[in-house]
């Protein structure tokens, strides 16, 4: 893909977290340095965990900037997870310093931002910048929903993060939500009125 003059500073922007049940969404954005290339960047579903856990110095290391944003589940329920998603991916993008002419977002939505904006769609196994932003991401929850699972360790947010496993869902019946969990969503919608109804 042709990024235009050599001045141009490219952010790679996607998100982790959208479907999951419990927690924050997190957003990245990473504008690497051309310079310093960083070899093993590709989707971060697709890495294994000690492959995202050993890029994840590195692309803060390498890289001209980088930004990391957590959206809480107040945000979430209050606005939806779409705009919640959409206004971390802004929040990133306007933390990078330098500031970036041109954001690629994972992804067919994008949020408003202060230079061009370009979708893609599986992004993040298409463009590097995308990828290093979406293992920042990823990581960088992951870490967040273990330290969760020290506080709430009923519900096993170190297996499955918060997404709706077989596991979580089953144990969200049993024992209700807690103050983690996203009660826009309805499977806790539904927990909470079960627990109601006794």
């Amino acid at each position: 893909m042709s990024r235009g003059s050599p001045a141009t500073l490219v952010a790679g922007v996607d998100e982790a977290g959208r479907g999951p049940l419990a927690g924050p969404v997190v957003a990245a954005a990473v504008i690497l340095d051309p310079h310093r290339p960083i070899g093993g960047l590709a989707d971060s579903k697709k890495l294994s965990e000690k492959q995202r856990e050993a890029l994840f110095p590195r692309i803060r290391e390498f890289s001209l900037a980088w930004s990391i944003v957590e959206v809480g589940i107040d945000e979430i329920d209050a606005v939806n997870i779409l705009q919640a998603t959409l206004s971390g991916m802004r929040r990133a993008v306007e933390r990078l310093s330098p500031f970036p002419s041109l954001a690629l977002v994972d992804g067919n939505r994008a949020p408003e931002l202060d230079c061009e904006v370009r979708t893609i769609v599986q992004g993040d196994s298409l463009e590097p910048a995308i990828s290093a932003a979406s293992i920042l991401a990823k990581v960088f929850r992951d870490q967040l929903m273990k330290n969760y699972h020290q506080v709430y360790p009923t519900y096993g947010f170190d297996r499955h993060k918060g997404y709706p496993t077989r596991e979580h869902l089953y144990l969200l019946g049993k024992y209700g939500p807690c103050a983690i969990h996203r009660k826009s969503f309805a499977p806790v919608r539904n927990a909470m009125q079960h627990q109601l109804l006794g």
